[in-house]
């Protein structure tokens, strides 16, 4: 089914951000949203993922879907380990106990305990495929900014969401670590194909991640146009000329002459 926008309408005061937005998500797959800075990419993902309510418009599919967040920071629990970070998003998307199972588990110090059986080998299965299995004890002062992202990404996936949104998560980062970590995001996305909506500016990035790019206007956004990557997922190349084609068509949705 997807996900339908419909005339969305958002402003702060004066500020008109959309007036009249309407954009669609595909159901299982890598939506991407490209548009300039400040153009309210952010904003759009609040509105889906329920932090900010839209002044008006109709966003149909979204009701009852679990939203996963992933922000340009990795914002990790500083006092747990690399595991019991996955570990927590896990328990919270469990329904807690009655007080009597409570009880009958030991109690709150029975809870702060490892993971289950299950919930560790789900958790060993998302740090292999982001490479950092041998690190699940650290903690996150002791880890490099890239394997922190790693590990966000990976406590992304851990949640059992419908919906993945991410906030230009690869911003700022050096070539080599963000088409590592890009790298990441390919393997677990592969694994469990969930409906994915990333934002950025970076076309390359744009164009590696997703099956439709949408480009918008600056604000107040509008939709300027899409095209569909139907290139398959683990063998894009900025080398390929298939791809140097998408981007010279994205180039021009975006006004810019290459």
């Amino acid at each position: 089914m997807g996900i339908q926008i419909r005339s969305l309408a958002k402003s702060y005061g004066e500020l008109a951000v959309f007036t009249d937005l309407s954009l669609d998500l595909e159901e299982g797959a890598v939506s991407v949203i490209l548009g300039p800075s400040g153009c309210g990419k952010t904003t759009l993902l609040n509105i889906l993922s329920g932090v900010t309510e839209a002044d008006a418009g109709t966003i149909a599919g979204i009701s009852g879907r679990r939203t996963s967040y992933l922000f340009q920071e990795p914002r990790l629990l500083p006092w747990k380990s690399v595991e019991g970070n996955l570990d927590f998003v896990l328990r919270g998307a469990r329904p807690g106990p009655s007080r009597a199972e409570d009880r009958t588990a030991g109690g709150p110090h029975a809870r702060r305990g490892g993971p289950q059986a299950g919930d560790r080998e789900l958790i060993s299965r998302f740090l292999d495929l982001v490479g950092l299995s041998e690190f699940k004890d650290y903690y996150p002062d002791s880890l490099s900014g890239g394997m922190r992202q790693r590990v966000a990404i990976a406590r992304a996936f851990a949640f059992p969401a419908d919906l993945l949104i991410m906030d230009e998560p690869f911003q700022a980062l050096d070539l080599s670590l963000k088409v590592s970590l890009m790298g990441a995001f390919e393997k677990l996305w592969q694994a469990d194909q969930r409906t994915v909506l990333f934002v950025t500016h970076d076309v390359q990035e744009a164009l590696l991640l997703g099956d439709v790019v949408t480009v918008l206007s600056p604000r107040p956004a509008a939709v300027v146009g899409s095209l569909r990557n139907t290139l398959p997922h683990g063998g894009r190349s900025l080398r390929d000329g298939r791809i140097l084609d998408l981007e010279r068509e994205l180039y021009l949705l975006l006004g810019v002459a290459r």
